[in-house]
């Protein structure tokens, strides 16, 4: 099998991490990025499409299964690198389709080796229906890789004891799904990824899997989720690169809404006009307002 090593100057790598501002950085195991959107590689029409993308989102880093490149024929992981390497993409290797601890801790060795990077997005599949993580099997693993120097990132679900535990072995960021992989749902359980992220407060979570469209990802952000990984989303919409452009304006949407920080919501009509200084308040005495209404009862005397 022919590999491409992926050679970047610290130029290169800080023009990809710098391509809309550091006010506001991703911070992951102490790396700084500006873009908080991950973007998978797999199943795009073409390797034109791909790059198209890729140059549309600008994300802080781009997925890639070590599998895929196994599996590939003659020049293709030649081609597909070279590609990936045009877009001075940073690479994230992932231990997609592995099954067991040893499994998946193999292959991400063998992707450090590859890839020549300590990064590894963590992927251990409990479940083939739903490929939910195998909770058990991803604590040992990232147990293991952490120990080894890998800086870890797993895909987990919303499971709050789970997220505790993966912390407790050294993860410095979590990534729990949205939804099965590929569904496009959008998030399936809001009160467990909300419960998480007020929990976990000084941990950076990236909601990875199920999301459809842009307005799932807007959603998060503005929960306070730090990124977004997306593929299928981007990869199997009719127009992938248009799609990435949207989702990437979606992300920074919703984190500047949280930034800004919401109003909060209330249960009654609040006027958006100051009704002090009116001459009249039109109000049915035989309708009382309901208790902390937002609209005053009438003065004494009209």
């Amino acid at each position: 099998m022919a590999i491409i090593h992926l050679i970047r100057s610290p130029i290169q790598t800080e023009t990809m991490m710098n391509t809309h501002s550091t006010a506001d950085a991703l911070v992951l195991y102490g790396q700084l990025f500006t873009s908080r959107l991950l973007l998978g590689t797999a199943r795009y029409p073409s390797l034109h499409v791909l790059e198209a993308s890729i140059q549309a989102a600008r994300p802080a880093m781009v997925t890639v299964a070590l599998r895929r490149q196994l599996a590939m024929q003659g020049n293709a992981d030649i081609g597909f690198l070279r590609a990936l390497n045009r877009q001075d993409a940073v690479l994230l290797p992932n231990t997609a389709g592995c099954h067991s601890v040893n499994e998946a801790v193999t292959t991400a060795k063998m992707a450090r080796e590859v890839f020549e990077t300590d990064w590894i997005k963590l992927e251990l599949i409990g479940d083939d229906y739903t490929l939910q993580p195998d909770p058990v099997g991803l604590i040992e693993a990232s147990e293991i890789l952490m120990r080894d120097g890998f800086k870890v990132l797993p895909y987990c679900t919303e499971d709050l004891v789970v997220a505790g535990r993966l912390i407790d072995v050294g993860c410095e960021a979590l990534m729990p799904w949205g939804a099965p992989i590929g569904t496009g749902k959008g998030i399936i359980n809001p009160y467990g990824l909300r419960l998480l992220r007020e929990r976990l407060k000084d941990i950076p979570l990236i909601v990875d899997a199920g999301l459809g469209i842009p307005s799932h990802a807007c959603q998060v952000m503005e929960w306070g989720f730090e990124a977004v990984l997306l593929n299928t989303a981007v990869s199997q919409a009719a127009q992938p690169e248009v799609m990435a452009q949207a989702f990437a304006s979606a992300i920074h949407a919703g984190r500047e809404a949280y930034l800004a920080g919401p109003m909060p919501e209330r249960d009654s009509a609040y006027p958006s006009t100051p009704v002090v200084g009116m001459p009249f308040w039109h109000h049915r005495n035989d309708h009382p307002l309901p208790e902390n209404s937002a609209v005053p009862p009438p003065s004494e005397g009209l």
